[in-house]
């Protein structure tokens, strides 16, 4: 599926935020579960489960067999970084009524948002994005001015 789109959204004062339902129906399994990311400063990404995990496998796979080759000689502290990082990047969480999300405790310093603030939702193609409002706008003013080649790259 190729999600796209833009809403503004509330997070309530339990640090909840209702997703478009076609939103919600593109990135939650039958159980409701998805994976929210830590993306960029003042961005999390949601993505559905099964598609996060495939991503994650392929690259730790990836990262083993350089380990386990000696490629990764020299840069182990490279490799704890990282593996540092995947530790706290990314968190399952299940949508409570198949569209409302709970922002766990640890992403929501890093969203930047409290309750009763506004974010932005965003369809990016593979996942949803929740932003807050500012960094949203600061993305937009550098990135739309390339959109035209951007698309002729990508479906050429």
């Amino acid at each position: 599926m190729f999600i796209t789109g833009e809403v503004k959204r509330t997070i309530d004062d339990r640090f909840r935020l209702t997703l478009p339902q076609d939103f919600a129906e593109a990135i939650a399994d039958e159980q409701g579960n998805v994976i929210v990311a830590k993306e960029r400063t003042g961005c999390l990404s949601i993505w559905r489960s099964d598609e996060w995990q495939k991503r994650l496998d392929s690259g730790v796979d990836l990262l083993r067999k350089k380990m386990d080759s000696g490629r990764m000689e020299g840069r182990w502290g490279d490799v704890q970084r990282l593996g540092r990082l995947l530790s706290t990047r990314h968190q399952q969480v299940t949508l409570a009524n198949r569209s409302r999300l709970l922002i766990p405790d640890s992403f929501r310093a890093f969203l930047g948002c409290d309750t009763e603030k506004e974010v932005v939702i965003v369809g990016a193609a593979v996942c949803v994005e929740i932003w807050q409002p500012d960094m949203w706008l600061e993305v937009l003013k550098a990135e739309m001015p390339d959109f035209g080649d951007l698309f002729k790259t990508l479906t050429e």
